[in-house]
């Protein structure tokens, strides 16, 4: 297990179950045959402390999760570049010397939130538990389309593998300003 270098940044699983949730999609990296990384963007769902996805029946991927089922998945919320200063602040701030480490540490910066799991990914068989998870991921990412779920799910499903993944671990870390220009280090959310 790795520590978090930026401990004042890190924030409770909770917090890291919040970014899943809200991110529109999860890198999910492994190591392929030769050792070398892989990663592919995912459209993901989580329902209690299971994520799902779905994929094509064979595949690069597919192969990989057959021989080596130990994946993370990297999500990220709200990225943006703080506007910390005013131009007159900043030009004042230029003047003195002693004073310009605030620009490194509070204007070429970014604010970002994140939250990376390790698990095991597993094919998922059961057919209910499919559904499931099939519509979970079609609620989450076409929500005006549900109507039509249970014809789509009829023709897709024998087509479509789905694969879960229990969250064993999940780490979470924020950078963030407050209005004053403050960083809000851990547990400090306004």
């Amino acid at each position: 297990m790795k520590i978090m270098r930026r401990k004042d940044r890190e924030m409770s699983a909770e917090f890291g179950i919040q970014i899943i949730d809200k991110s529109r999609y999860g890198v999910l990296s492994m190591v392929d045959e030769d050792g070398e990384s892989y990663g592919i963007p995912l459209s993901i769902v989580r329902d209690e402390n299971t994520l799902y996805f779905h994929s094509a029946m064979a595949g690069t991927k597919v192969k990989l999760f057959e021989k080596s089922p130990n994946v993370s998945v990297v999500f990220v919320g709200e990225v943006k570049v703080p506007e910390n200063y005013t131009k007159e602040e900043l030009d004042e701030i230029v003047k003195d010397e002693s004073k310009t480490v605030l620009l490194i540490s509070s204007v070429f910066t970014t604010e970002y939130e994140s939250a990376v799991v390790k698990g095991k990914v597993k094919l998922v068989e059961d057919v209910e538990e499919k559904i499931k998870a099939m519509k979970l991921i079609c609620e989450k990412y076409t929500p005006t389309k549900m109507d039509y779920f249970n014809m789509a799910i009829k023709t897709g499903l024998k087509r479509t593998n789905v694969y879960r993944i229990e969250i064993e671990e999940i780490e979470a870390k924020r950078k963030k300003y407050d209005t004053h220009g403050e960083e809000m280090k851990w547990g400090r959310m306004e």
